[in-house]
């Protein structure tokens, strides 16, 4: 019993510590399966955050590239800004490329350099720029292109700027481009200004660690752009130039025939001038015999004489004043022109001259019934004159606006101040006077053809002895006028 007692004491023993070790051996499995999870979430977040460095590291190492490449593109566009600048400073195609330093290609993050304008009379390249090459690997080149001028004349053509950019099996292999210039990345661009010769411009690095960007690519299209503008400008400065300069020949040429026809004219109007006086001295003497002659037959002390005759004599008699009036107005031109008449000239009242004109001319005004109106305002009523001329100048002016004004017409003869002189204006209520003569009625014997003029006599010489003595005044003279609504003469007289 006793046994048995025991054996049943320790099987339950045993079977609750079975139990137990498998309550424990539970909780235990429970535990590690807890701590695997945990093992799992903090290798996940291990992971994550590894994925997260990682991250970081990427992004900051693609910002510091990208502000690299920024700070390139800002020192590079510095660069590009510099060379503008240079190549505006001169206008002489021949140095415009000598304005590329090489160290501001340097500042462009480059090494190599290389620009040729196609020639297209002699077939070939010439060398403009050479940077990073010997003389010798430079000439190299030069012959290469000439040898290869279709691929790169075409190149030129296409307008398009290549660079190592792209894919190595494009367009750049027909160049054979990074064998001849010896580099790792290039740019090649065409240089293109509107006229004249064409192009390229080359720039490359041997710098596999630096290879040339899209952003170079666009910096040297932009380079080569402005080598086309400069190389325009400059031609276009130089076919001016060229022009001025056959222009200002021309000119010279011309200026001085002008001159030898000029003198011509001058030594012809001198000639005019002395026989115009040597002949009217001559005519004075036989018309004063005539005038002489006429006036002593006219009065009868050699007889008596006929009705007839007499009206014939006083028709001779008319006729030699007219004839030596004439005359006088050629001889008094001819002194004026020559210099040989000196201006007494002294300050004078206009008003009183035009009044004694107006008294002068009085019988042709009340024969036609014209009024004459002054307004010669205090100012311009005073003039610094030879009076006995400028009283000349007002008797043909209002004697020929009597002329061509018709009955019960106005004359008017007005002043006023310009500046330091007098302007005098004698309008009338005329005929006028065509434009097409109004540039020439101071010319010598030149007559308006009208109906008026058909009628009455003239020599033609009134107006241009008015004309030269105005300007023996240091003034000028004018008309305006208009057919059937009058003319305004108008003159400048020193005050």
């Amino acid at each position: 019993m006793n046994a048995e007692y025991i054996v049943n004491i320790v099987g339950l023993s045993a079977l609750f510590a079975i139990i137990y070790l498998s309550i424990l051996v539970m909780s235990k499995m429970k535990k590690i399966q807890d701590l695997n999870s945990d093992v799992n979430r903090l290798q996940k977040a291990l992971e994550e955050t590894d994925e997260q460095a990682k991250l970081v590291v990427r992004t900051d190492m693609e910002l510091n590239r990208a502000q690299e490449e920024l700070d390139k593109k800002i020192k590079s566009l510095y660069a590009l800004q510099n060379l503008s600048r240079a190549m505006s400073t001169t206008l002489e195609e021949n140095q415009i490329f000598k304005k590329i330093d090489p160290a501001i290609i340097k500042e462009l993050g480059l090494d190599k350099s290389m620009a040729f304008l196609w020639e297209e009379n002699a077939k070939k390249f010439q060398l403009t720029l050479s940077v990073g090459y010997s003389e010798a690997d430079a000439e190299e080149i030069r012959s290469f292109l000439d040898y290869n001028q279709d691929a790169y004349t075409n190149f030129i053509n296409a307008e398009k700027t290549i660079s190592s950019t792209l894919s190595k099996k494009d367009d750049t292999g027909k160049l054979n481009i990074y064998n001849k210039f010896k580099v790792n990345s290039f740019v090649l661009s065409p240089i293109l200004p509107k006229e004249g010769s064409k192009g390229i411009l080359f720039m490359g690095t041997d710098y596999a660690d630096a290879p040339i960007t899209e952003g170079d690519k666009e910096l040297i299209t932009i380079l080569a752009n402005e080598l086309g503008q400069a190389l325009e400008n400059a031609r276009l400065f130089e076919k001016t130039w060229k022009a001025q300069q056959e222009l200002e020949k021309k000119v010279e040429e011309r200026t001085h025939e002008l001159s030898l026809a000029l003198e011509e004219v001058k030594k012809v109007s001198a000639r005019k001038t002395e026989f115009v006086s040597s002949v009217s001295h001559e005519l004075r003497t036989p018309l004063t015999s005539i005038k002489g002659y006429a006036s002593i037959l006219s009065t009868g002390k050699l007889g008596a004489i006929p009705e007839e005759v007499k009206l014939r004599i006083e028709k001779i008699n008319k006729h030699s004043d007219e004839l030596a009036q004439f005359v006088n107005d050629l001889l008094d031109i001819a002194r004026i022109e020559s210099g040989r008449i000196s201006m007494s000239q002294s300050s004078e009242d206009l008003k009183k001259i035009v009044a004694e004109v107006a008294d002068l001319l009085s019988p042709q005004l009340k024969e036609k019934q014209i009024e004459l109106k002054f307004d010669l305002p205090a100012g311009s009523d005073v003039a610094y004159v030879d009076r006995g001329q400028i009283k000349r100048v007002f008797i043909n002016l209002i004697n020929n606006a009597i002329k061509f004004t018709p009955e019960k017409g106005t004359i008017t003869v007005s002043s006023h101040k310009i500046n330091k002189d007098i302007q005098i204006d004698i309008s009338d209520t005329g005929c006028g006077i065509p434009q097409e003569a109004q540039n020439a009625i101071f010319e010598e014997f030149y007559r308006v053809d009208n109906l008026i003029n058909q009628q009455l006599k003239g020599t033609g010489l009134g107006l241009t002895l008015v004309k030269n003595i105005i300007e023996a005044h240091k003034g000028k003279i004018w008309v305006k006028s208009q057919e059937a609504k009058g003319s305004t003469f108008s003159f400048t007289l020193p005050q």
